[in-house]
């Protein structure tokens, strides 16, 4: 038995279509369990055309806390974990049944989006296809395995004391699967483990995702001590291309201030080296959507994402010294 386990908050956009998939899964030996995170919106109310059982709680206590309950209500010997706004493919079952005698010995089983999202817009797309390669690129040996597509044996999640429920609002599966590999667990990625995610990204709210992702991605790697690691959607890559960006902004201001021009050269081999070290990424960009989008794409994550990381690294920064200061004083 495989438990399915879908944390909810105010989800009556998504929630439909994912159990739409959820329940059209080529696969028998299931159940659907929904955790209702103290929705205010009509999201429990549609739930009731399908045939899932439903824990609700009374107050707003995280996805972390609705994934918990979620185990605790569940009679599956695997847990899978998705999200509300992620559509399953049907053979995601079949796939976690494979590896069952993996996950029954130490095993715990990561999944990624798929290349293309539900809602095919720009912003959506280069979401989904930024974080299919960054969770993808090293399957044998991932730094984490993310809670929109994760496998793991009831018995383990219970000996590992489930996810962190006093963490942050995001990050909780960065930090069971740290956990997990500390405790001797292997982690694996099957990129062929795929869900579909509804984005609905604009330019404010891809901005603004990057903002958030990268504060706590930060607050989380500061108290780490991991700031420099390859992980995932944090991935070195990124931190390049920040890094890039930062350098180029830099000698452009210097340029504009002291009038010498010649120092504008130097920017050409930054963004030379920024492209050679995410080659792999701008390729994926290309192979997907063509010349046209990879090139949109390449311009958007080297000139304006990783002004929207810097912002973010900056918040948790401020609210980390902040924080020191409060504990010495």
């Amino acid at each position: 038995m495989i438990s399915l386990i879908i944390p909810m908050r105010n989800a009556e956009a998504t929630i439909g279509k994912c159990l739409t998939a959820a329940f059209s899964l080529e696969d028998v030996r299931y159940e659907v369990i929904v955790v209702d995170d103290a929705s205010q919106d009509a999201s429990v109310a549609l739930l009731g055309n399908h045939p899932c059982k439903l824990v609700r709680l009374s107050v707003h206590s995280g996805a972390a806390k609705a994934r918990n309950v979620g185990a605790q209500h569940s009679i599956g010997d695997i847990l899978f974990f998705t999200d509300a706004d992620c559509l399953v493919a049907k053979d995601v079952l079949s796939r976690v049944r494979e590896a069952s005698s993996g996950l029954r010995t130490g095993l715990v089983l990561g999944g990624t989006y798929t290349p293309i999202p539900y809602d095919r817009d720009f912003f959506s797309t280069f979401q989904s296809l930024f974080i299919h390669y960054s969770e993808t690129k090293d399957s044998e040996n991932p730094d984490y395995l993310a809670t929109h597509a994760m496998a793991i044996s009831a018995e383990t999640f219970r000996n590992i004391g489930g996810f962190s429920e006093d963490l942050m609002p995001i990050l909780e599966d960065v930090e069971i699967s740290h956990r997990l590999r500390r405790a001797g667990y292997r982690l694996r990625m099957d990129p062929g483990l795929q869900v579909q995610h509804i984005f609905r990204h604009s330019l404010s709210r891809s901005l603004g995702n990057a903002v958030r992702k990268a504060t706590y991605w930060t607050r989380y790697s500061l108290r780490n001590r991991d700031l420099l690691a390859d992980s995932g959607t944090a991935s070195r890559e990124l931190k390049v291309s920040g890094l890039a960006w930062l350098l180029t902004a830099t000698v452009s201001l210097f340029v504009l201030v002291s009038g010498q021009v010649r120092f504008l050269l130097i920017v050409p081999l930054i963004e030379i080296l920024n492209v050679w070290v995410n080659r792999r990424l701008f390729t994926m960009f290309l192979r997907s959507k063509g010349a046209l989008f990879a090139l949109a794409a390449m311009l958007y994550y080297t000139l304006l994402y990783p002004a929207a990381v810097w912002m973010g690294v900056l918040k948790a920064l401020a609210r980390h010294l902040a924080q020191r200061r409060r504990v010495n004083a």
